[in-house]
């Protein structure tokens, strides 16, 4: 059982959640929206074994898509390395017609599943992060359906991702999570179908590209509509796989004003509703030769902040779509324009809402390897060392197969998220975790998606690369340093300015790196620390910066909000005039 420390702490969100209800309906994917579809969160039935034999009793009712761990589940086991973790769902499926397809597809399952459709197994999937599906036609009959999955979950004892997962929380690491926490939905769709879009704002020349993949042959015409609010702003019609639209006196996507485009395709029986935004992510110089982040050609700052995406009902998934959009909102009505979100891949709603609301996102890529040795992630950035990350070994890289993974990884989360309009920055590694031939590592990131940044190395270690030059600060005055490369110069980690909050804490334990005792007294010292440090730094370079963090998470206590977002633990009105003064001061 999950230990008596994690408190019973729901959002509201969470405690208006029905355990017959089906979380988290909306279509999950933003970009790629089909209309005949069944959502098939809701009510499971699950079993933790120490074997992988398939029990003929289960033990009891898990409410996907939570995590067994989680409070929303209904469960709060731990899945422990060696476990399965077993899955089982009943549904029916209307019949489809002639030369149709159906497909099965996991938003996210944590680590390693197996899945089965009425006894026949459909295949496999490893990386708990990323999205994956099946072909289920052959395996559909009419009536009653049997779904089941096999899981495993190692999390940072294995080899695949787990970022802040470990197995002995504590401090800056989380408590692991494991099984399916994102959506998973069936789908019908004709057998030529579109399997994947890509879509390239071209904002210089006043066009957009379209790129599409297909499951069979291309078809005969595929028509494109782009919209704008009801009104049609351009069309095109293409034989091939890609097609460039014109598109002058476009409207710009800006965090101030995201205005987004809508697209329609048709691709002979195939019908894919998309959207996206007109904007371009650059770098240019200042009047003194600095290099600044541009937003469509125009110098920005970025005044953001480390998200971890912990919930405390929910954990790696939030209690609903509008708990994930009321956190986005607020945050951009406190003045940031900016989320770095850290060591996670979210579900592609927590993007659209970036998108459609203009919160710009710095993604990190997903930390593995392992174990890490504390003196290089903890003791010997604090004075300042350098290291070779060739050395696999003492990075926590030794083996070959974690290194592959994350390599494969990475080339999924490009390909997931490529599409997000405001997903600004790529971060491969942070402070060493798991970090390898980061260099290499760039540039490879670089040549799969040359339209936005890379922050190759976040915090230490820095190999010489990429876009940004990024420390993190946290126990002493910041200064900004002239970079030798000439990058952007980025504050990617500071403040963790931490405040107990009785009733809405994990546990007892109190970790930060300065503890206040009142709201005011946080929020005096949150404000000093922008005007001492952040706001006089902007005049030498500084173009970002991320304070430490969205909300407390389990021991951390370190959010602008409380872990359960009951509470909001800074002054609102201090945090947006900071904010303002820091946005309009380029």
């Amino acid at each position: 059982m999950i230990k008596k420390e994690n408190t019973l702490l729901y959002t509201r969100w969470g405690k208006a959640l029905g355990k017959s209800e089906t979380p988290h309906a909306e279509y999950p994917r933003p970009q790629f929206i089909r209309a005949q579809w069944l959502c098939l969160n809701g009510p499971w039935e699950y079993a933790i074994r120490r074997d992988d034999t398939a029990p003929e009793v289960y033990d009891g009712d898990i409410l996907v898509p939570f995590s067994p761990e989680s409070l929303l589940s209904g469960v709060r086991r731990a899945l422990k390395p060696g476990d399965t973790l077993f899955y089982k769902r009943s549904f029916t499926y209307p019949a489809q017609g002639e030369n149709m397809r159906t497909l099965l597809h996991f938003g996210a399952v944590d680590q390693v599943c197996e899945v089965f459709l009425n006894g026949a197994a459909l295949g496999s999937h490893e990386g708990g992060y990323w999205p994956f599906s099946f072909d289920v036609t052959d395996a559909l009959r009419g009536g009653e359906n049997v779904l089941t999955l096999r899981v495993r979950d190692d999390s940072d004892l294995g080899t695949e991702a787990y970022g802040k997962q470990r197995i002995k929380r504590g401090g800056i690491w989380y408590t692991p999570q494991s099984g399916i926490w994102q959506t998973v939905w069936l789908e019908t769709v004709p057998e030529l179908h579109i399997t994947a879009l890509s879509i390239a704002p071209l904002y210089d020349e006043a066009a957009v590209e379209l790129t599409l993949s297909f499951a069979s042959d291309i078809p005969a015409v595929t028509r494109v509509a782009v919209l704008d609010g009801d009104a049609e702003a351009a069309r095109a019609e293409f034989t091939g796989t890609s097609v460039r639209i014109p598109l002058p006196d476009f409207k710009s996507w800006s965090p101030e004003s995201p205005f987004l485009y809508t697209l329609s395709i048709e691709a002979g029986e195939d019908r894919v509703q998309s959207y996206f935004g007109m904007r371009k992510f650059s770098a240019v110089r200042d009047e003194f030769g600095r290099a600044r982040f541009a937003l469509n050609g125009k110098p920005l700052f970025m005044s953001g902040l480390l998200d971890q995406g912990y919930w405390s009902d929910g954990m790696y998934t939030a209690p609903s779509d509008a708990a994930m959009a009321w956190e986005i909102a607020t945050l951009k009505g406190l003045g940031f324009n900016m989320l770095r979100k850290h060591i996670k891949v979210e579900p592609l709603r927590f993007y659209y809402h970036c998108d459609r609301l203009g919160m710009l996102v710095w993604q990190d890529f997903v930390s593995g390897g392992g174990p890490y040795d504390p003196f290089v992630i903890y003791a010997l950035p604090r004075v300042g060392a350098r290291l070779d990350d060739s050395n696999y070994a003492r990075f926590g890289r030794e083996n070959e197969k974690s290194r592959a993974a994350f390599e494969r990884d990475a080339r999924r989360t490009v390909e997931l998220l490529k599409n997000a309009v405001s997903l600004a920055v790529w971060v491969p590694f942070n402070e060493g975790w798991g970090q390898f031939d980061a260099k290499r590592v760039a540039e490879a990131v670089k040549a799969m998606d040359p339209s936005r940044l890379v922050d190759h190395a976040s915090g230490y270690y820095d190999q010489n690369a990429g876009d940004l030059a990024g420390p993190h600060v946290y126990f002493k005055p910041f200064r900004p340093k002239k970079d030798p490369l000439g990058r952007i110069q980025v504050l990617s980690e500071f403040g963790g300015y931490s405040l107990f909050t009785q009733g809405h804490t994990f546990s007892d334990k109190r970790f930060g790196y300065k503890l206040y005792k009142s709201a005011r007294a946080l929020s005096a010292a949150y404000e000093r620390l922008y005007r001492s440090e952040i706001l006089p730094a902007v005049k030498e370079g500084l173009c970002a910066a991320v304070y430490t963090q969205v909300s407390d998470v389990e021991d951390e206590l370190n959010g602008v909000f409380t872990y359960d977002r009951a509470v909001m633990k800074l002054d609102m009105e201090t945090v947006r005039r900071v904010n303002k003064e820091l946005t309009d001061s380029l």
